[in-house]
């Protein structure tokens, strides 16, 4: 049975491949309902852990800790990232396994896919447009530990631009030479991509997003809306337990998702938080106005990727995503791009659909995805005085196919140093010296021994760099590959001497991340990155881009005084 698994911020939806039709899989709760869609929650009391729709019944239970958005976690965690979440300390590579493993079971036992106990299920996985190698790599391995085939992954707005063609294909004649922009509005992430549709095959000329926002951040804004008219103070905020801030978000999200254009007023029942607490009616235009810069954000993305592509119209705006659904949104768009603002039939559910028409050989869809970011690393020049990037796979370069051998950029060169220390980072932009700005990862460093009396050692990390003559007769070749999921390697081999070593790129051993009552009610922002926990997602892309430039500028000077033992590119 082949499946497409739109692994969500706040649902995970699943459509199947069903003789040419794709239908979504319907779960049945604990309570005997009916949903189409999965909840990504984990609920932790002491030792004992539940995922899914067995979490979502502990949610404001005595002693449990629910932690919601586990997704958003994954762009700052690496395998070896750790969550305190209700006093344990719990990896994240093994809740996303243990969530995967669940939705299997309840793929199996209590949905309705046909065959999923008898055989094995296939997977075409969605991940976010801008999302790092960690993620997609964190993403694949969980699902394929939990028992999954992962058939590949594919950007979540790529697969409602299949989704899109897929059911828009009696129209297809009709198309002019226009792109197709594909508006995606999650519960935890904002992508757009630029499409060009062919007959069968369609190809990717852009992304961009914030990987920072989504439906969450509406959700949180009405709750602190709530609090506010009903005289919460910021000291009694922050009191409230991690179930109090998850029952309260709950309210604002089933309350969020019931408004329509015609909706007045909305009533927030703080009763389900706190029993001597009461409703309280909010008008839904504060709520709006509120959420109007972080929808504007969204806006100026688009209108960023339209102007850096300006050789074709966009001919439909394609809006997608749960988040998409709040009222405004689509307003905010058509006061910009009008009649071209297309929502679609399937807000929810189009990513999931686009993959399994994607996981299905016979569709006969082509969908040629890209490199979303630049990966590179920085190299020592001109004998040590000075540092430049090196650019292994520039953003946009055309990722193979699921069954095309992987991408290769080799580098060759003569090192002049003992051992190679590479650092390696992506970044969403390039300056026109070639300098990465915009927003920046930076990744694990690995070392190299370049003398071959150092390369039984396990660990370079104590050993000094030094600057030596006696390598420089040695050949060292780098050869990085890319395969159809976007996951990186490299082979660094000592050509002269005879060895090499293989190094899986990413962050695998970055911070510990803790996830405390207040910051489990939300998403558990900031894993690994020392970020606090009243941070809040950057309310306009141009203060982002700012704020990146100038943490730009601060890391290239660190990194200028670090550059001792770089390898070096003859």
């Amino acid at each position: 049975m082949k499946v497409g698994i739109d692994f969500g911020t706040t649902r995970v939806v699943v459509a199947a491949v069903d003789r040419g039709n794709y239908p979504l899989v319907s779960f049945e709760t604990a309570e005997g309902n009916v949903r189409d869609w999965f909840p990504p929650l984990v609920a932790v009391q002491g030792e004992q852990r539940a995922y899914g729709w067995e979490a979502w019944q502990l949610q404001g239970q005595p002693g449990w800790t629910i932690l919601r958005s586990l997704k958003r976690l994954l762009r700052d965690a690496g395998p070896e990232t750790v969550l305190e979440i209700g006093g344990q300390f719990l990896e994240i590579r093994q809740l996303l396994r243990e969530l995967m493993e669940s939705l299997r079971d309840q793929l199996c036992q209590h949905s309705t896919l046909s065959g999923g106990k008898a055989g094995a299920i296939e997977a075409m996985l969605g991940v976010p447009a801008n999302a790092n190698s960690n993620q997609r790599f964190l993403t694949t391995e969980a699902a394929r530990d939990a028992g999954f085939e992962v058939l590949g992954l594919l950007n979540e707005p790529s697969a409602a631009a299949v989704e899109f063609a897929h059911r828009d294909r009696e129209d297809a004649k009709k198309r002019s030479d226009g792109w197709l922009m594909v508006y995606d509005l999650g519960g935890g992430t904002f992508d757009a991509s630029l499409i060009e549709l062919g007959d069968d095959m369609h190809s990717i000329v852009a992304s961009d997003g914030i990987p920072t926002l989504g439906g969450d951040d509406f959700d949180e804004i009405l709750a602190e809306l709530a609090l506010t008219t009903f005289g919460v103070s910021s000291t009694e905020r922050d009191g409230f337990s991690a179930a109090e801030w998850f029952t309260l978000l709950e309210e604002c999200r089933e309350k969020k998702e019931a408004l329509n254009p015609n909706t007045r007023k909305v009533t927030i029942d703080l009763e389900r938080v706190r029993a001597d607490w009461r409703e309280v009616s909010l008008a839904v235009n504060e709520f709006y106005e509120q959420c109007r810069p972080r929808i504007e954000s969204t806006r100026e993305v688009v209108n960023q990727l339209i102007a850096e592509h300006p050789e074709r119209p966009v001919d439909t705006l394609y809006v997608t995503g749960g988040g998409s659904e709040l009222p405004p949104v689509a307003r905010i768009l058509r006061e910009e791009f009008g009649r071209r603002v297309r929502r679609s039939a399937y807000m929810r559910s189009a990513t999931a659909i686009g993959l399994a028409i994607r996981a299905d050989a016979q569709s006969g869809f082509v969908l040629r995805d890209q490199f979303m970011r630049n990966f590179g690393l920085w190299r020592e020049t001109d004998a040590g005085r000075s540092v430049s990037f090196d650019l292994i796979f520039p953003r946009g370069t055309i990722l193979p196919g699921p069954k095309e051998p992987p991408l290769e950029s080799v580098r060759s060169y003569r090192p002049a140093h003992n051992v190679g220390h590479f650092r390696y980072l992506e970044c969403a932009k390039l300056a026109e010296d070639g300098r990465p700005v915009g927003e920046i990862s930076d990744w694990d460093d690995i070392r190299f021994p370049f003398d071959p009396f150092l390369q039984h050692r396990a660990d370079l990390a104590d050993v000094p760099v030094i600057r030596t003559s006696g390598t420089k007769s040695f050949e060292i070749e780098e050869t990085y590959t890319c395969d159809s999921s976007g996951n990186l390697a490299v082979s660094i081999a000592n050509k002269s001497a005879g060895y090499e070593k293989v190094f899986r790129l990413g962050r695998w051993f970055g911070k510990q991340g803790k996830v405390t009552a207040r910051r489990a009610r939300a998403r558990s922002r900031a894993v690994g990155d020392g970020a606090s926990a009243q941070e809040r997602p950057v309310a306009h892309a141009a203060v982002a881009r700012r704020r990146a430039q100038a943490a730009v500028a601060q890391r290239n000077d660190h990194r200028r005084a670090l550059a001792a033992g770089m390898p070096r590119v003859a």
